[in-house]
């Protein structure tokens, strides 16, 4: 009697069917799905049957065409920009001011390069660049050791390509089996660069040229710094650097324990340099400008002057007022942006903060170190490894020509390997400009600086006051578009448009789905067990 009730007991536990047919008739006449219990409700009426099957097959495929796009939608990841307006004391960016006069500490390197760009610019043009013009040594210097060769074969060159003049110069790979120009329409700028090529060759064979402290440029560049009405003190030159192209450079405000923080907008608040502009030894094949170079940036980030810096012209006072808004975007998978430099494939050289630009300079010299065997100049540079130089690697100008253009054209490249930073400042600047010291004030101003006017201090000198313009700024926050709620709040309202029900009814859908599997399991092993032959033993003893 036990083992009867258990039995029982176990078979209510499970329902099995006889047939698919009993299957679905049962779903359908318990589902919550609106709808289907017509189709067993007019099974007798064939004309029905179809039509109700019919229509329950076309919302199922208009509710399934539509889900799918709220999925395409969802995996597009929108996004939209909440912008606020907040206020508060905003702390001062960090400000590279340099010289624009790196002949200063090289210029005994150059007199063979000199005589060289002399040559060169007579042979294309017939016209003769004095001494001064060209280097501005001002006299005589006696001959450095040879620490290098000069490269006579990557001579300027006059092209005529389909009627069009251009100038330039030729590179070749360490065969002269592969060879290109270097052309420029424009004479001056292929002088420019040419000069350059050669000028990166000597400083990259020359050991490393640093600024110890502000009286190592004889108190010549900055001759005045106030913040806020006060001097500036020692420690607050942060970092002293040379820089090849722009000369001796101060970076100021780089550390936070400066706090250089401004409370109010505007002059009364302000950062002021009063600078000397040094013209005599200008190298002017290097540049043609003459000024000062200044960067305004983030703190511990390295000032890029190539790509981000403005010049300040001689004789000005100029007034240049700073916008600092933040902005926040979201990484992946709704952009490209990086929170904590964890997930950028690349090494990061640079020692400050991470940033787009330190990223991809990074990078291209890992790939220049790979593909030329040597490093460029104007990047930072590995342990290890060594700049790239004609002497010991005749061919490196050829090489980093090709791959930097092979960078710009073929994906993946140092140019999407290397993402923004999700977190950031976003630094808008407005500038003016006034004629300084006007021409009633210049004796004035000069007798009081102690300097005589004969020695045309207006166009060797220059004035900059840097200052916040509003301490209101726009805080820019990146937000989700269409969320994984809306997206289940939209296929609910789809799910109930077109069968009314809920997400119990899916439930209902699963359960049917493991029934079916489970019945069919079932049939097919009763017919295929039970349709075997007995073996020939059991018919012997049947």
């Amino acid at each position: 009697m036990d083992t009867l009730k258990e039995k029982q007991k176990s078979e209510g536990l499970i329902e099995l069917y006889d047939s698919f047919g009993d299957l679905f008739k049962f779903f359908c006449t318990h589902t919550t799905i609106h709808g289907t219990v017509r189709l067993v409700c007019s099974s007798h009426n064939q004309l029905k049957t179809a039509f109700w099957s019919l229509l329950f097959l076309a919302a199922f495929g208009m509710l399934s065409w539509q889900i799918g796009l709220l999925f395409e939608e969802y995996w597009t990841y929108p996004v939209r920009m909440n912008i606020s307006i907040l206020s508060e004391p905003k702390m001062f960016p960090s400000i590279t001011l340099c010289d624009m006069n790196p002949h200063r500490l090289v210029k005994r390197y150059l007199e063979e390069l000199d005589e060289f760009a002399q040559e060169n610019i007579y042979s294309l043009y017939k016209l003769n660049i004095t001494e001064k013009q060209a280097g501005g040594h001002g006299g005589p210097a006696p001959r450095p050791d040879r620490l290098f060769h000069l490269d006579r074969s990557i001579s300027l060159e006059k092209l005529d390509r389909d009627a069009i003049n251009e100038v330039g110069f030729r590179l070749c790979n360490s065969t002269d089996g592969d060879c290109f120009y270097r052309t420029y329409s424009s004479g001056v700028t292929a002088i420019q660069e040419w000069y350059q090529f050669h000028f990166i060759n000597i400083m990259a064979l020359l050991p490393p040229l640093n600024e110890k402290s502000h009286e190592d440029h004889d108190g010549n560049f900055i001759l005045s710094c106030c913040y806020n009405g006060e001097p500036c003190q020692e420690h607050n030159y942060n970092k002293i650097f040379h820089h090849s192209i722009y000369g001796s450079c101060y970076t100021f405000n780089n550390w936070e324990k400066n706090n250089w923080r401004a409370k109010k907008p505007g002059l009364t608040n302000e950062i002021s340099f009063f600078l000397k502009v040094e013209q005599n030894s200008h190298l002017p094949l290097l540049s043609t400008e003459a000024g000062v170079k200044v960067m305004i940036h983030g703190q511990n980030q390295g000032p890029f002057l190539d790509h981000q810096g403005f010049s300040l012209r001689p004789g000005t006072e100029t007034t240049i007022r700073v916008r600092e808004d933040e902005v926040e975007h979201l990484g992946s998978p709704y952009g490209n942006c990086t929170e904590d430099n964890r997930d950028v494939a690349d090494q990061h050289l640079s020692d400050n903060v991470y940033s787009a630009q330190a990223c991809l300079h990074s990078c291209l010299q890992e790939l220049m170190i790979q593909t030329c065997g040597c490093g460029y100049y104007f990047y930072p540079l590995p342990d290890g490894a060594q700049y790239c130089n004609y002497n010991r690697h005749p061919a490196w100008g050829h090489c980093f020509y090709k791959l930097y253009q092979k960078q710009k054209s073929h994906r993946p490249s140092c140019f999407s390997l290397c993402p923004k930073p999700c977190k950031g400042s976003l630094y808008q600047f407005s500038t003016g400009v006034a004629k300084w010291p006007s021409s009633k004030s210049e004796d004035l101003i000069l007798s009081l600086l102690g300097k005589d006017s004969s020695r045309n201090w207006r166009n060797s000198s220059a004035k900059v006051h840097i200052f916040h313009q509003r301490l209101n700024y726009f805080s820019m926050k990146e937000k989700s578009m269409y969320s994984v709620t809306d997206l289940l709040f939209d296929m609910g309202s789809l799910w109930g448009l077109w069968f009314g029900s809920s997400v119990l009814s899916l439930v209902e859908i699963l359960e049917l789905l493991l029934d079916v599997i489970a019945l069919t399991f079932i049939l097919g092993y009763r017919r295929f067990f039970g349709s075997r032959p007995k073996p020939q033993r059991d018919l012997e003893k049947d």
